[in-house]
């Protein structure tokens, strides 16, 4: 794939991708900073994460309180409106870019923030852990055929891995990263070994890792196991306010894993040989053998499901069908009807979205309700 006119896959260098995300603090002069710094440091892309608050989640998700070390805010709607940008501030962050000649993207976490980016004309998009499953805007990202897609796979199961391949195989510049959505991820769950999987069974893809581990060297041994892009959450200071930052990599260590990937990339080694590699190049404080064995470790695609360590992300960040307005019983679902947002509780899976459509409502209901499997005709096997 190319990535504005880079060569991004095998036999081209790693594209490193430093995640911002909101490690920003709502600050504009905050991402400023971060920006300059992970150019220093050797990053190809920073990336930030859009979204329109009210086509992410739902009023009664956003109405939720949330209290405690991290908020900034008094319900989960203030906490994200504080640390949301602006469709302007995005613009002014992507002309710093350009400026400081570093790439500039963000994650579509709505399918309002999608067509925002679009427009924006970002190098690429990227679908993260959360819209895996998000049947219509996987569909509408892998339409958009001239901009580059990439998509992340945490939380979701091997048969969802394998529909999003089936989404976005005929997109001509493609990527799907190895995820897991654990912050921060234990080693024993890594699951690394489906990064060559990936490749085997989706040779069409580039095939990237998306890390929140402690530490460095399990984002290293993805390179060494076949990861043509590694993305890491990126932070001025560990200690700040917010969940991300204790995944996150400091400018110190971002810098070493830089170093470290651009030292790997070129070789070709699997299975027992890479714990051997990384403990030759790794400085002594950044290996662990014991756990990079455990990362390592064989597996299946069966194995790639909602991991026990991923349930509290998927709790508070996965999404359900909702109503996307009020309809009466007996009305017949159409696809506008239907909407994929954070509920709070919790309904179907997005990946019910096809047998959801076309069926009959059997109550009364209102926008934004979470879609259960008795409030439609027909059953769910």
């Amino acid at each position: 794939m190319k990535i504005s006119g880079r060569d991004v896959g095998d036999g081209h260098p790693v594209f490193v991708v430093a995640e911002i995300g909101q490690n920003h603090q709502g600050s504009l002069e905050v991402a400023k900073r971060m920006i300059v710094k992970a150019k220093e440091l050797g990053a190809d892309c920073v990336k930030f994460q859009k979204s329109c608050l009210t086509a992410k989640f739902t009023r009664n998700a956003l109405r939720k309180p949330y209290s405690g070390a991290n908020s900034w805010g008094s319900t989960y709607g203030e906490h994200k409106a504080f640390l949301e940008f602006s469709l302007e501030d995005y613009k002014e962050l992507q002309r710093f870019c350009a400026e400081q000649e570093i790439l500039f993207s963000a994650s579509a976490m709505d399918p309002v923030s999608l067509q925002q980016l679009l427009e924006l004309r970002v190098p690429f998009i990227k679908i993260g852990s959360g819209d895996a499953d998000n049947v219509p805007m996987l569909r509408t990202a892998a339409a958009a055929t001239t901009i580059p897609l990439i998509v992340s796979t945490g939380m979701q199961s091997w048969s969802q891995v394998q529909n999003i391949h089936s989404i976005i195989k005929g997109h001509p510049s493609a990527a799907l990263l190895h995820c897991i959505s654990a912050y921060p991820t234990p080693p024993e769950q890594a699951l690394l070994n489906l990064v060559p999987l990936y490749k085997r069974r989706f040779p069409e893809l580039v095939v990237g890792y998306s890390g929140h581990e402690l530490g460095l060297q399990l984002s290293v041994a993805s390179v060494l196991a076949g990861a043509r892009i590694v993305e890491r959450h990126f932070t001025l200071d560990k200690s700040w306010k917010g969940t991300d930052h204790r995944a996150s990599l400091d400018p110190e260590e971002f810098g070493r894993l830089v170093r470290y990937v651009r030292a790997v990339e070129g070789m070709n080694v699997e299975g027992e040989r890479i714990v051997e590699v990384l403990s030759s190049v790794l400085e002594a404080r950044d290996f662990n053998g014991e756990e990079l064995a455990l990362a390592l470790r064989s597996v299946s695609g069966e194995d790639r499901k909602l991991l026990a360590s991923e349930e509290a992300c998927h709790r508070k960040l996965g999404k359900s069908l909702v109503f996307a307005g009020d309809f009466a019983k007996g009305h017949t679902l159409k696809e506008e009807d239907v909407a994929v947002k954070v509920s709070n509780p919790h309904g179907l899976s997005p990946t019910w979205y096809d047998q959801v459509v076309g069926r009959t409502v059997a109550r009364d209901c209102r926008q934004d309700e979470p879609i259960c499997g008795e409030d439609v005709a027909g059953s769910f096997g």
